[in-house]
């Protein structure tokens, strides 16, 4: 019922493999190639991406809890130097160690002893535990909305200035980033004071949002006496997985303001006040042999409360339940559960974006207290490390002197539906970004082909969660590509161009991770 996966690929078992482009028009390609983090699951076949945009492996079955080893993480640290692709580029992983007891111990790697989220090193030699603020941040960020505000949150204390997209940009060599969009997608970049006219992007991208259920425009339902309320599968997930569980929701909520503005506000009702109950064995005695196969519309529902005690806290004249208004598409007793977390009045309310979340909270787990069990790991996983290399990598005050370079990372939405929306991937949202970043700073340089010329110096690394070979299920596995855990990061290959994987990406990143001292592994499926 659960996945088991690896923060491995942050350090010893990712899945490279490379979206099939990542490009605006048929001219621009940048050098690029995927890195995932490997994790177990119980069927392992992937959905075939669409052209366009940053396309990564979407596997559609995929359970809502997952394990993550937290024994082999390093995490991307940019580095850059003025030669090749292989030296310029940013995206390299830094061990970290685990030396002494607590949540982690030092179990050894296959070529890789002793590395974990436990304890960083820095290149002053300080340690510093990045696996509480790996669980605040799973903990935290419920929804993309969530995570975005959290990386927000760490930019600005780590000196990024934001900036939006409606405004004009002055961004000068030295200077740090970031803007966002829908509030779910989040841009952040760091530009080197030694950056010339023409030098590249050096990039990691993931993306911040997991498959859920969401909840209907019209999601008022009434059953048989009970309150339910309709929702929608958003991304491909174990569906069945979502039964029996302490349910809530999370996500964005529309104000009315009193000058008749609209105000956006995040809620996360952190109390349990759903439930998707499954059918008694009693009544279903043919379960066990024949398969639990719920109707995804009328079985998926989740309970909110009875009819009869939802009246009883409600206006006689609301009588079924229903907010009292031009169209009835709420329950009342749900939106007074939302006025009552954002401390406003129901009738404030005008739409919102919520996502059913699960209560229960990421924790360490295993024998060894070497996983971490949790949802929403694909891809917050790789979110998290990307947006903390960045952070990391600049919070030296000469960590940009000697750079030539762009450090960039791009976390996006709706990467588990295709990517096709405005802040998904495959919305030219960061090629946009590029575009003004190098007009700008080439702004007293006449040159022929600036942005062409930047996107082909560029390199991006596309970071996710992978499957790895799972112990009850070897079958799903391809004989010689079997991803397995603790045996380092899986470069992911596709013969019809799935992935722009090719010799030259995957040369490229296995010479970077040498470098460090990180096995990889190849792929192709």
């Amino acid at each position: 019922m659960s996945q088991s996966v690896s923060l491995m690929e942050q350090a010893a078992g990712g899945m490279i493999g490379a979206p099939r482009r990542l490009q605006e028009t048929g001219a621009w390609r940048l050098l690029q190639i995927e890195f995932k983090c490997l994790r177990w699951t119980a069927a392992g076949k992937s959905a075939v991406p669409r052209n366009g945009g940053i396309r990564k492996s979407i596997a559609p079955h995929r359970t809502r809890k997952s394990f993550l080893s937290c024994q082999d993480q390093a995490s991307p640290k940019f580095r850059a130097s003025h030669s090749s692709h292989f030296q310029r580029w940013g995206c390299i992983h830094r061990i970290t160690r685990s030396t002494h007891g607590g949540l982690v111990k030092g179990a050894a790697t296959a070529g890789f002893p002793e590395v974990g989220l436990q304890e960083e090193v820095n290149n002053v030699g300080e340690k510093r535990s990045l696996l509480p603020d790996f669980i605040n941040f799973l903990n935290e960020a419920w929804t993309p909305f969530h995570a975005v505000v959290v990386a927000k949150r760490l930019l600005g204390e780590a000196g990024f200035k934001q900036i939006s997209e409606e405004n004009e940009w002055a961004v000068e060599p030295g200077g740090r980033y970031y803007f966002t969009r829908n509030m779910s997608t989040i841009i952040a970049f760091a530009v080197g004071q030694k950056y010339q006219a023409g030098e590249g992007f050096l990039v990691v991208a993931a993306h911040t949002d997991s498959p859920c259920l969401k909840l209907k425009p019209v999601s008022a339902v009434s059953k048989s006496g009970f309150l339910n309320v309709g929702v929608q599968t958003y991304g491909g997930g174990l569906w069945y997985t979502w039964f029996d569980r302490d349910l809530s929701v999370a996500g964005r909520v529309l104000l009315r303001c009193k000058d008749g503005g609209v105000l956006h506000k995040l809620v996360k009702v952190e109390r349990p006040i759903l439930r998707i109950p499954t059918l008694a064995i009693h009544l279903d005695r043919s379960v066990n042999a024949d398969g639990f196969k719920p109707n995804l519309e009328t079985h998926l529902s989740p309970v909110l409360a009875t009819q009869v005690k939802s009246a009883l806290s409600i206006p006689a004249e609301e009588g079924n339940g229903a907010i009292t208004s031009a169209r009835k598409n709420h329950h009342s007793i749900l939106l007074e559960v939302l006025a009552g977390e954002l401390h406003c009045q129901a009738e404030d309310i005008a739409d919102f974006d919520l996502n059913v979340c699960d209560t229960q909270p990421s924790c360490i787990g295993g024998a060894k207290n070497e996983f971490i069990f949790s949802g929403r790991l694909d891809n917050l996983a790789s979110s998290f490390c990307a947006l903390q290399a960045l952070i990391d990598a600049c919070n030296d005050p000469e960590a940009l002197v000697a750079e030539s370079g762009i450090r960039m990372v791009a976390l996006f939405d709706n990467e588990e539906v295709g990517s096709e929306s405005a802040q998904g991937a495959g919305s030219p949202t960061m090629f946009q970004a590029m575009k003004r970043i190098t007009r700008w700073l080439a702004r007293d340089v006449s040159t022929e082909g600036i942005v062409e010329r930047t996107i082909r110096k560029s390199f991006l690394v596309s970071a996710d969660m992978a499957h790895a070979l799972h112990p009850n299920y070897p079958d799903k596995h391809e004989e010689n590509h079997q991803p397995k855990l603790h045996e380092g990061l899986v470069i992911k290959h596709n013969a019809n161009q799935r992935y722009a994987t090719d010799s030259v990406t995957s040369f490229l990143f296995k010479e970077v991770a040498q470098t460090r001292g990180i096995p990889t592994q190849v792929n192709s499926h």
